[in-house]
């Protein structure tokens, strides 16, 4: 993600902050959400997708098989090891939302707005679930490396 956010021109402050959105999606989408697909069969996975418009608007999307509780921010207690991520989420972007499709999946999007992209560029992998490392062509592991 973060090459290719980089080719496209995106400032690296929106960079740093679409990683840290896209993994806290996944996070969720693994943690809540059901797998895509048949994953008795081994094709239980999690869709991630990235889009920059001509506006300048970098939109993060995760889609998993929905699940028994939708997406909402929650008040953890000070000593809570989780129930954080989309109050992170709120407070680094523009929008965000759920949508619903007619096959039970469910998408979480975000818009983090960037004035200085002026190109669009359309991204777009399969998640394999729970292990997130294995994305063709996109070293999940390599978005992260510039944040130790």
């Amino acid at each position: 993600m973060r090459e290719q956010l980089r080719s496209g021109g995106v400032a690296e402050s929106v960079i740093d902050d679409a990683v840290l959105i896209l993994s806290e999606l996944l996070s969720n989408a693994c943690k809540h959400g059901r797998p895509l697909g048949d994953a008795l069969a081994g094709d239980g996975d999690v869709r991630a997708a990235w889009r920059v418009d001509a506006t300048g608007r970098l939109t993060v999307e995760v889609t998993d098989g929905g699940g028994p509780t939708r997406p909402a921010p929650a008040t953890p207690s000070v000593t809570a090891h989780g129930g954080r991520g989309l109050n992170i989420i709120t407070a680094l972007a523009e929008d965000w939302g759920v949508r619903d499709d007619v096959h039970g999946e469910v998408t979480v999007w975000v818009v983090v707005h960037d004035s200085h992209a002026h190109r669009r560029h359309d991204f777009a992998t399969r998640v394999a679930a729970p292990a997130v490392a294995a994305i063709p062509e996109l070293d999940f592991a390599d978005a992260f490396e510039d944040l130790d």
